[in-house]
């Protein structure tokens, strides 16, 4: 009988071990499956963080190229207004020299009020005068003369026709005449 018992025993233990092994199964699937959620938590996080970052740089791209182009539409009706502003500024010179003072007075309400509006509209004038020095990027060399002055070479000699710009880019470049 000890034979018996032994075996029934040995089967108990077997069993034991068994169901512990089982347990042990169990446990470490629970494990695997609460850490596979967690990773799963975890890479829905990312990306649930690298889509926003992702709107939140195209609404940030979308609203500067939205400004940009506020700034910038009504550029082509202000360029076709250009020539008009320099008929109006030659228009004042040669009415300045009439003796009419109310002809004057009053073409000269309506040129501020032009140039005003424009104004308003974003629109300044570069500023370059005789003098200054020539800088390529910000006026348009139209000839050279010789300089009438050692001190006038390389400079602005004469400007031709203003240079407008639209914030801060330039729209129309100042025409001038530099000294060599």
């Amino acid at each position: 009988m000890n034979a018996e018992n032994q075996d029934k025993e040995q089967q108990i233990d077997d069993a034991t071990l068994e169901t512990n092994e089982t347990a042990e199964q169990v446990i470490v699937e629970e494990l695997s499956i609460e850490e596979q959620l967690t990773q799963d938590l975890a890479s829905e996080k990312d990306k649930h963080l690298r889509l926003f970052a992702e709107f939140e740089n195209y609404k940030r791209r979308t609203s500067k190229e939205r400004v940009e182009l506020f700034k910038t539409a009504n550029q082509e009706v202000l360029q076709a207004l250009l020539p008009v502003l320099d008929d109006f500024d030659r228009a004042m010179i040669e009415i300045s020299k009439s003796e009419d003072e109310n002809l004057l007075k009053g073409v000269n309400l309506i040129h501020e009020k032009l140039k005003n509006t424009l104004v308003s509209k974003g629109l300044e004038e570069v500023e370059v005068k005789a003098g200054d020095a020539f800088n390529a990027d910000f006026a348009e060399a139209i000839t050279q003369i010789p300089a009438p002055s050692d001190k006038m070479k390389g400079k602005i000699v004469d400007v031709l026709e203003k240079g407008y710009k639209l914030g801060d880019k330039i729209i129309r470049f100042p025409k001038v005449v530099i000294g060599q």
